[in-house]
């Protein structure tokens, strides 16, 4: 008996574990990245959903709402949840964020007695079950909801519920109903009584400008602008001689029509000078003549590294009256970055360690087999990490001093990730306008966590998803899964990626993967060139082009006509113009009986765009084309072929590539 007592007595002085949900639980946060440990991110201005699972024991109503505080800790007025779909317990309030910074927010959950007294008045008054005491319970209620609502904000009607309520001249119905009246609701929703209020963790919130999310990019190489046969290099037996370098200033020519396509931004490879050892030729190959420019990757010589302009382009008072025209033209620049050197780059003797060697005592080049480039030197970020944090500190301070704001980062994946979360921090703590765009062409993991830590757009692999399931599949992805965190940016085609589908399929392919990225992605890109479709490969086995821009210069005529360059024009026009086209996480796909044909729509406020697609750039395609949330019909209007109609529920559409590849339909709901 003693051992039974002592042994109950031990077990009642156990330490009790602490809960781990709240009184209401609010469970499954989103959006919210690496369980909280990274900020989700958001753009000024940019509109977003805030979700939670909330529920409770019993019967009993409950409410939420979000609350979110700004750069400063300062809470805003919170914003009611409601539950998005009955009977789910998932509940959601969009919000928007006012001002750049570091925000947090945070989910309020609560019970709430008033609808949980209309709930039971509801079914006991009209059944005659304790009217008295439930009406009384209800009077009680709403006065203490009158007591919490400021004056000139509806606590008069309030009062008057009360009194209501509390009539007993009036029939039980009618007394009931007092409380029910529009106005009344409405000061509940604004005011409501809350009880057993239930806050969930606080998670972090970045909000960068807008250009972290929406922007239409266009690159061209700078010496291929306005690049010309020298004439004193001629053979003199009348044939023109090899071309010499375009400049910043014959390059500033071409920004005009750049911005009159509608791009916002403009994408310069690297500008600066280039070396000589093991320079690459025309089409990479191995020997270069003495006219050969080089790969502006390869870069440094004694003319300079990453701070000093090649030559050839001109001085850095060129390079900033180039930027000054792109301003005025509605254009930023952005500067390529690629954190690498050439064999004559000042670091090599300067820094040795700052490269890997072999065991000759050689510096071993680049490689990514089967490439090898032989004319590029990694860099070694094990052997002074804080120095080269430093060094690359200083360099991207020294061109945003020259007006650029925007980089994209060559490779990041090759080098350390804590790497690019220390520059970037650093960087963004002081000039949190500054947006890198990280070209990751890599595995998931990677290109997912160097977004997590701070690059604010990322290359993606869009650029090899053709078919309507990969398409599906794959933005779905991006909109749902990695959307708190990852901000796409479409390139259709770059300097180093020619896919194999434009290869092969001609400009109306072109046509239709331009339409499906200005479509599908607030950013979106194109490397020079492509109005023109251009698409003839190095090899049959080969992602490059022939007569790569990035081994020699390659001038464009731009005077012609038969270009994709009105429909590029086009699409852009529509992107600025429909807000709903310039966020991410709005994208919703909508059934199509045929999988040559992809449909989906973005919604904005009362923004409201549908895109159809014909995913084959040969053949006729017809397809019935669902809206599942239709209760009547809408009018349309396609704003690329023109036209008025009216769509229902299901809707039959026959999209002739020859015609043009894609409906791309304003939408609104027919008086």
């Amino acid at each position: 008996m003693t051992d039974t007592v002592s042994h109950t007595a031990a077990r009642h002085t156990e330490p009790v574990a602490e809960a781990l949900v709240g009184r209401i639980p609010v469970l499954d946060l989103s959006p919210v990245v690496e369980d909280g440990r990274r900020p989700a991110k958001a753009v000024l201005g940019e509109t977003f959903l805030i979700s939670a699972t909330v529920f409770r024991e019993g019967h009993g109503k409950l409410g939420a709402n979000v609350v979110l505080r700004d750069p400063e800790g300062r809470p805003g007025p919170w914003t009611p949840m409601r539950e998005l779909a009955p009977g789910t317990d998932r509940w959601g309030a969009e919000v928007t964020a006012t001002a750049m910074g570091h925000w947090s927010y945070t989910v309020e959950a609560w019970s709430d007695p008033v609808s949980s007294w209309l709930d039971r008045a509801s079914v006991k008054v009209p059944a005659g079950q304790d009217v008295e005491l439930v009406l009384e319970e209800g009077a009680l209620l709403l006065e203490r909801v009158a007591a919490g609502v400021p004056r000139g904000s509806g606590r008069t009607a309030v009062l008057t519920a009360v009194d209501t309520v509390r009539d007993r001249t009036r029939p039980p119905l009618t007394r009931l109903a007092g409380a029910m009246l529009p106005a009344v609701l409405a000061v509940l929703a604004r005011y409501p009584l809350r009880e057993l209020v239930t806050s969930s963790r606080t998670y972090a919130l970045q909000v960068e400008r807008h250009r972290a999310l929406y922007g239409s990019w266009y690159e061209f190489f700078p010496r291929s602008e306005g690049a010309t046969p020298d004439p004193a290099s001629a053979p003199g037996d009348g044939q023109e001689g090899p071309l010499r370098s375009g400049t910043f200033r014959t390059a500033a020519e071409r920004l005009p029509a750049v911005a009159a396509m509608g791009f916002d931004v403009l994408y310069l490879p690297p500008i600066h000078p280039i070396g000589h050892s093991f320079r690459k030729g025309p089409n990479n190959t191995l020997t270069a003549g003495p006219q050969d420019v080089g790969s502006p990757w390869a870069i440094g010589s004694a003319k300079g590294g990453h701070d000093a302009v090649h030559p050839d382009l001109g001085t850095i008072e060129d390079f900033d009256a180039f930027v000054a025209r792109a301003n005025e033209l509605g254009l930023e620049i952005a500067l390529d970055f690629a954190l690498q050197a050439s064999p004559d780059h000042p670091w090599v003797n300067k820094h040795p360690e700052w490269f890997s060697h072999r065991i000759d005592g050689s510096i071993a080049y680049a490689e990514n087999p089967p490439k090898k480039y032989q004319d590029i030197y990694p860099i070694n970020f094990d052997q002074d990490f804080d120095g080269l944090v430093v060094e690359t500190l200083r360099l991207l301070r020294h061109w945003m001093a020259h007006g650029v704001r925007i980089f994209r980062v060559d490779n990041p994946h090759t080098k350390p990730v804590h790497f690019w979360e220390k520059v970037i921090g650093e960087l963004n703590r002081t000039d949190p306008d500054v947006v890198f765009l990280a070209e990751a062409f890599t595995r998931p993991a990677m290109l997912q966590t160097l977004a997590k830590i701070g690059f604010q757009q990322s290359y993606t692999y869009f650029t090899w998803r053709t078919s309507k399931q990969e398409l599906t599949e794959y933005l779905t992805e991006l909109t749902e899964e990695t959307g708190a965190y990852l901000r796409p940016n479409f390139f259709v085609n770059t300097p180093d990626i020619l896919p194999r589908h434009l290869q092969q399929q001609g400009p109306r392919a072109f046509a239709v993967r331009a339409v499906l990225a200005a479509t599908l992605s607030p950013s979106w890109g194109v490397y020079a060139g492509f109005e023109h479709a251009e698409s003839a490969p190095a090899g049959p086995d080969t992602e490059e082009y022939l007569e790569s821009e990035k081994y020699q210069l390659r001038p464009r005529d731009w005077t012609r006509t038969d270009t994709l360059a009105p429909l590029l024009t086009r699409l852009n026009e529509l992107r600025r113009a429909h807000p709903a086209l310039q966020e991410l996480r709005n994208l919703s796909f909508l059934p199509t009986d045929n999988d040559q044909v992809i449909a989906y729509a973005k919604r904005t406020g009362e923004d409201q765009v549908i895109t159809v697609v014909n995913l084959d750039p040969h053949h006729v395609q017809e397809a019935t084309v669902t809206l599942p949330d239709a209760t009547g019909p809408v009018k349309v209007h396609c704003e690329l072929t023109g036209g008025d109609h009216l769509w229902h529920q299901h809707n039959y559409v026959r999209l002739d590539p020859a015609v043009g590849p894609a409906h791309v339909l304003t939408i609104r709901q027919e008086e």
